[in-house]
């Protein structure tokens, strides 16, 4: 049919905006939107929108991206706006005449503010901000979504270490990404992946640590993973040879490395716990360096872990710490990787503390639960106009429909502040002698502002 390219700006993005730019109203000269999300009962990690800008925005477009466009186009049924995207590339040698605001990424703040906002720079491209939507809210919501996610797992986390850990030096490799095969491509595997990032330190996504060097100027490694058993690997030894599969990891790996996994439910999980584990192999457990890591890999997670932890504590013992809770020799840990999601996670931690077992026993793997089970309607993600000049006079652009109360959008040029302690989106000529936390980032085909991955960690974590 054609040769195309998913580079191309002009078709990233929905096939009926290519017929907006008939549709405003006579003598318009600019239109500004926003982007918020709209409901969440979790508190929104803005983040990703400078992986689009340097991805994407950063490159001119072609004669031939606009050939191409229009070849699309109008074979698709829809009218092609040549003579816009030519003015493009002769006025603006193919960059996108757009003015970028926003908050700095890494921000946590709560739904229905404001945390972006885009307006054309040239009254001649009025259609621009609209056209940019398909890209750039999908650029914003999925990253931002998956970073709140999983801030909200290392507050649950945190939680309990605060209650049950004599301190908080484990919590950034608590949470550990292994969402990579579970994601729906290469590219959600490294915003998402990334995503995490700002939150934790420990990833199996490879994806996400190039991101971050690609699009966060990471200089060191942003995060680190094990080595680490899959059932391949243990089953392939045949279930006679089961202990054996063990006593190999432990010679491959302890005194070696800090620490490493070994799945152990191929066959029988609570013989290999108690009689390999905590039996046979366990003078050569006690005696090495490093940290075994026992995965349980299926059943109810809730039951799984809590009978797992009682049977090592059975075989390995326990001290109690300062809190009063019981941890297992630094030699053994366990961590539950399999049907973890948000609602499971609290309930895991509940159950072990109930016990009495530290949180500092556990980690968690998160995958298709942290990258792939999130959409735009978790957190209402939406990008609306707020604000159209016509004729050199500013009036307000809202939507207030009588259906649903959720989808009322906000009005006129939009500012965000904080106010004792408090985010509060308001109009931008009601802002006054207020910080506006919008910044400008890119400009005119130009980034203004960039920063690090360590950076945005800073910033969620205070």
């Amino acid at each position: 049919m054609y040769t195309l390219s998913f580079a191309n700006l002009i078709l990233n993005t929905d096939s009926y905006k290519a017929s907006h730019w008939l549709q405003y109203p006579p003598n318009t000269e600019y239109v500004s939107f926003y982007v918020e999300a709209r409901k969440s009962e979790l508190d929104i990690v803005f983040f990703g929108l400078q992986a689009f800008l340097k991805e994407y925005l950063s490159k001119p477009i072609s004669l031939q991206d606009i050939n191409e466009a229009e070849t699309l186009l109008t074979a698709h049924g829809l009218p092609f706006n040549r003579q816009g995207w030519l003015r493009v590339l002769d006025k603006h040698a193919g960059f996108l005449p757009l003015s970028i605001q926003a908050v700095a990424e890494g921000s946590v703040l709560p739904s229905r503010n404001v945390v972006c906002q885009i307006v054309n720079t040239d009254p001649e491209f009025f259609w621009l901000p609209s056209y940019i939507e398909t890209a750039i809210l999908r650029s914003i919501w999925y990253p931002s979504t998956v970073a709140g996610l999983s801030y909200y797992c290392k507050q649950l986390i945190k939680k309990a270490l605060e209650k049950s850990a004599d301190d908080l030096s484990g919590l950034p490799f608590k949470l550990h990404d292994f969402g990579a095969r579970g994601a729906s491509s290469l590219e959600t595997v490294a915003l998402g992946g990334l995503a995490h990032l700002v939150n934790f330190h420990g990833t199996d996504s490879l994806s996400a640590i190039i991101a971050a060097s690609r699009w966060y100027d990471a200089e060191s490694m942003p995060a680190f993973s094990i080595p680490a058993a899959e059932h391949s690997t243990i089953t392939g030894w045949g279930r006679e040879n089961e202990r054996a599969t063990y006593e190999n990891m432990l010679n491959c790996f302890a005194n070696k490395y800090p620490a490493f996994s070994v799945v152990s439910d191929s066959y029988d999980l609570w013989r290999a716990v108690s009689e390999i584990w905590g039996g046979e192999l366990k003078r050569q457990i006690m005696n090495m360096q490093g940290t075994l890591v026992v995965r349980p890999d299926s059943g109810d997670p809730v039951q799984v872990v809590c009978r797992v932890l009682e049977l090592l504590a059975q075989k390995f013992g326990t001290i109690t710490n300062s809190k009063g809770y019981k941890l297992l020799p630094n030699c053994i840990r366990l961590i539950q990787g399999d049907g973890i999601n948000r609602h499971s996670l609290a309930k895991i931690l509940d159950a072990i503390l109930e016990r009495g077992f530290s949180a500092d026993n556990i980690a968690f793997g998160m995958g298709s639960g942290l990258l792939q089970q999130v959409d735009r309607d978790m957190m209402g993600w939406s990008m609306k106009a707020s604000a159209i000049c016509i004729a050199g006079k500013w009036r307000d652009v809202y939507k207030d429909p009588i259906t649903s109360d959720d989808k009322r959008s906000k009005k006129g040029r939009l500012a965000l502040v904080k106010q004792n302690d408090e985010y509060i989106t308001l109009r931008e000529d009601a802002l006054g002698e207020q910080e506006n936390l919008l910044r400008t980032v890119y400009l005119n085909g130009k980034l203004l502002h960039t920063e690090t991955l360590e950076q945005i960690r800073q910033r969620s974590n205070e």
